[in-house]
């Protein structure tokens, strides 16, 4: 029969999240870079994590495969207006034997103007990793539909 201390010690034990493989921390840190410079609209920066191939798949906004139309996208809808934040919790990397990674989650896009996030998608990145480099070269952007209250 186990004792009060030693069911909280079990269920502390069970609640506490395995620290980050090294893959999902490089991953989630690049994430951070890529949408870093998204949110600032530094274009350059962003653009350079994309391979020039990219194929860029988005449920209401079509899809696009090669980088500078997908980043005259962001120049065009998203630069001034709109900024990415992840949802934590989402997050998952997996590795693609000798190729690179994949990255899912959701994220939450919230007006600059409004500062109200309204809007939740799922996504899906491929990352490819090359002579140290890492690049995305493929994207799904899926799911978008309106942040209920608690995600607001």
């Amino acid at each position: 029969m186990m004792t009060a201390i030693a069911v909280a010690a079990a269920l502390l034990a069970t609640s506490v999240p395995p620290p980050a493989d090294p893959l999902t921390t490089e991953i989630g840190a690049l994430d951070a870079k890529v949408f870093g410079a998204y949110n600032r609209c530094d274009l350059p920066t962003f653009s350079a994590y994309f391979d020039p191939k990219v194929a860029f798949y988005h449920d209401t906004g079509g899809a696009t495969f090669e980088r500078d139309t997908m980043v005259d996208g962001v120049r065009k809808y998203i630069c001034g207006k709109v900024k990415r934040e992840l949802i934590p919790a989402t997050f998952r990397v997996y590795p693609i034997k000798d190729y690179g990674a994949i990255e899912e989650g959701e994220h939450r896009f919230c007006e600059l103007a409004t500062g109200r996030c309204d809007g939740i998608a799922k996504f899906v990145m491929v990352w490819r990793k090359q002579d140290g480099a890492w690049r995305i070269t493929s994207v799904l952007s899926y799911g978008h539909r309106a942040a209920t209250p608690a995600e607001q």
